[in-house]
């Protein structure tokens, strides 16, 4: 079974997916592989280096590789459209590989739980036998952002480059509604995945 979780930034994708976790699903997380794997390969950083220049890099000294500093290059790419673009251009495809090794590693029956935050965006619906949408209000959204250190200017600038939630919302198989305690979410994942268990 795979089942594909997105939602808004600041929604709860990833506390939903570890609720999966929990019940013996095996969880990938999109943006942590990108931020683990791919971001630190050297010809993906060499690439970035080549678009955006030195002031993407992390200030390291001594005779470390150069490393891309997330931040930098997370404020380049989402104020300017045709940049957000090509970034995604150069890591998607490295992403969907690594889905791929990580399904063909994996014993037949292994159940997924797949964070993918433009999972709709990028027209991603037939790698899953189920979508999810985690999804809250917007005043919540956005307080979480400010927790996390995300000025609320920027905030919203990221909120923008995606498809807007009520729509994320339609287009799911499954909402989950993540204003409450993490009890009333944990609640809302085990019932789910007993309707996805009938339905599989």
């Amino acid at each position: 079974m795979f089942v594909g979780i997105t939602g808004g930034i600041g929604c709860g994708k990833s506390t939903a997916a570890r609720c999966f976790e929990r019940r013996g699903f095996r969880r990938l997380d999109s943006d942590g592989l990108v931020r683990e794997q791919i971001l630190t390969a050297p010809e993906v950083v060499a690439a970035i280096r080549s678009k955006f220049g030195d002031e993407v890099l992390e200030a390291a000294g001594g005779r470390d590789a150069p490393r891309i500093s997330r931040p930098a290059l997370g404020a380049r790419v989402f104020s300017d459209d045709a940049h957000r673009r090509w970034l995604e251009e150069l890591t998607h495809p490295r992403v969907f590989g690594l889905w791929r090794d990580a399904f063909d590693a994996a014993p037949a029956g292994t159940r997924w739980a797949v964070e993918v935050p433009l999972l709709f965006e990028k027209q991603l619906e037939n790698w899953f036998d189920f979508t999810v949408c985690v999804a809250c209000a917007p005043e919540c959204q956005l307080a979480r952002l400010e927790q996390r250190g995300l000025p609320r200017v920027l905030a919203g600038q990221r909120i923008s480059t995606q498809l807007p939630l009520a729509r994320k919302v339609e287009l799911a198989d499954h909402v989950l509604w993540n204003d409450g305690t993490p009890e009333f979410l944990e609640a809302q994942v085990t019932r789910l995945i007993e309707v996805l268990n009938r339905g599989a």
